[in-house]
């Protein structure tokens, strides 16, 4: 390829040189899931996100309810390396790849909802530049696809696993999502809908949908203690709201002097138990 190819163009004609399966069913959509209230530079990821009119990478932001390794040399670094044989090795963190998960099944909820309460619902042409994995990248897989190529939702629907926050086709976006042009809507949980989260949402350039809402009593997180461990059932007793958790009630206690890593086990706790079936 030419010098001044884009490492986009370079990451995914890489992927797909290896990419097995038939073309995408174009009416997937890519999922890119985040908590609208995690704090970010003395505001929130959300408010972040509106003043620049584009999602912002893990890279940037150095927040994530994933692994906290996206830094020059970190895990995520060395994935990426391998995975898009070196191309964004020397750029900035915004001209990196941002990560989501083929929303295969068509869950209202998102595709991963592991990774945050709210989700973008990505425009078809983003699948265009979108390279895709299974399992998560963090498992180094060597099962790959793009728009052209895809035999990956046979794979992962064929397999079951024992967290279904597990279940999800990691999904890579290569290039800028800008908010006008390539976001269908943003998808928020409804506890966010009389807040001022639910008012910057409805200052962006896409519409605003609400999915069914997580709601999850302590008592119910308490009898699963081996799932995330006791010491997180406590934190979320802690935290609970009259005995409730929704990620509203999760996002307050963020301003106080809690492990995020620990809050982060809350909201598996939330996402697992408390979604409306």
């Amino acid at each position: 390829m030419p010098i001044d190819t884009p490492p986009g163009h370079i990451a995914i004609a890489h992927v797909r040189g290896f990419a097995e399966g038939v073309p995408l069913d174009r009416a997937l959509r890519v999922t890119v899931h985040f908590h609208p209230d995690l704090p970010f530079n003395g505001a929130s990821t959300l408010e972040a996100i509106a003043d620049r009119g584009a999602y912002l990478s893990q890279f940037e932001t150095r927040t994530g309810n994933g692994g906290l390794t996206a830094h020059p040399g970190g895990a995520r670094w060395k994935w990426e390396s391998r995975m898009f044989v070196g191309a964004y090795d020397e750029l900035e963190p915004a001209e990196r790849p941002k990560y989501g998960s083929l929303n295969y099944r068509a869950d209202p909820y998102g595709g991963s909802p592991r990774f945050g309460s709210s989700y973008f619902l990505l425009a078809e042409h983003t699948l265009d530049r979108t390279t895709f994995c299974f399992p998560d990248s963090v498992f180094e897989p060597d099962l790959f696809g793009t728009a052209e190529a895809m035999n990956l939702v046979d794979t992962a629907a064929a397999v079951e696993f024992d967290d279904p926050l597990d279940d999800y086709i990691e999904a890579h976006v290569h290039g800028t999502i800008d908010i006008a042009s390539d976001v269908e809507a943003l998808v928020l949980d409804p506890s966010y809908r009389d807040t001022h989260f639910g008012e910057i949402a409805r200052s962006l350039a896409c519409p605003v949908l609400w999915h069914d809402g997580y709601t999850v009593g302590i008592e119910e997180i308490a009898h699963h203690p081996d799932y995330r461990g006791p010491h997180v059932v406590d934190l979320a007793r802690g935290i609970a709201d009259d005995g409730l958790l929704t990620p509203a009630i999760l996002g307050r206690a963020r301003s106080a002097s809690f492990d995020p890593q620990d809050l982060k086990k809350v909201w598996h706790c939330i996402a697992r138990y408390g979604a409306r079936a």
